[in-house]
């Protein structure tokens, strides 16, 4: 028998040991770091043996994996939502901030220092260019008419990070620095590099926008 979504009492059961394996696992990491990760601790936390909790994740990079994708798929989604609700460049930026702001290891499960060992599947970037579609489409107005550059003329011959979406360089290139330039302030914020600084990164975020914005 199964539910109204379609799920079995069984299948049901395993998303939510899942689920509860994925909880642990980034409690593990805001504690020590991706690294220390270990499916025999979570298992020993949950009341299972090793090998009962490798029939949810086969192996510590399959975890790891799914974390990675439920991040991603977490940022896609919340992007997507504030451009669809009318946000422009600068809304979209406070948002990622707001996102990267409320769980710091999650950010930097993806947009930190690679973990020694893993390598991610290839499919984990189909959704990072789903995040990436929303600001060629938040790029899109505000790059019309920009002169080209040396590199927009690089761009034009390395398309292929940007999907088959058909955004002319310049807008490739106002995505790409808005990214650059986003990602640089929040990786040191949330690093504590701005601690003692006493300065609003906000603020900073907001002048590094005005600046790409005036180009």
């Amino acid at each position: 028998m199964t539910d109204p979504g379609g799920q079995s009492p069984r299948e049901r059961y395993r998303a939510q040991v899942r689920a509860e394996i994925k909880q642990h696992a980034w409690e593990q990491i805001a504690a020590a770091g991706v690294p220390a990760l270990s499916l025999n601790a979570i298992a020993k936390r949950m009341g299972m043996t090793g090998p009962g909790l490798y029939r949810y994740f086969a192996s510590r990079d399959e975890l790891i994996t799914a974390l990675i994708r439920d991040a991603y798929r977490s940022l896609a989604d919340t992007v997507r939502a504030e451009f669809d609700s009318g946000a422009d460049l600068a809304g979209l930026a406070r948002v990622i901030r707001e996102w990267a702001r409320s769980d710091p290891q999650r950010y930097f499960l993806i947009y930190g220092t690679p973990v020694p060992g893993y390598q991610a599947p290839e499919d984990t970037t189909a959704i990072t260019f789903e995040v990436m579609t929303v600001l060629l489409e938040a790029c899109g107005a505000s790059s019309a008419d920009k002169p080209a550059t040396p590199f927009d003329a690089h761009l034009e011959s390395h398309r292929d990070w940007a999907g088959d979406h058909p955004a002319p360089a310049p807008t490739l290139h106002r995505a790409l620095a808005f990214w650059t330039r986003l990602h640089g302030v929040l990786s040191l914020e949330l690093a504590g590099h701005f601690t003692g600084m006493k300065f609003d990164p906000e603020l900073l975020i907001a002048d590094e926008l005005n600046a790409l914005l005036a180009r």
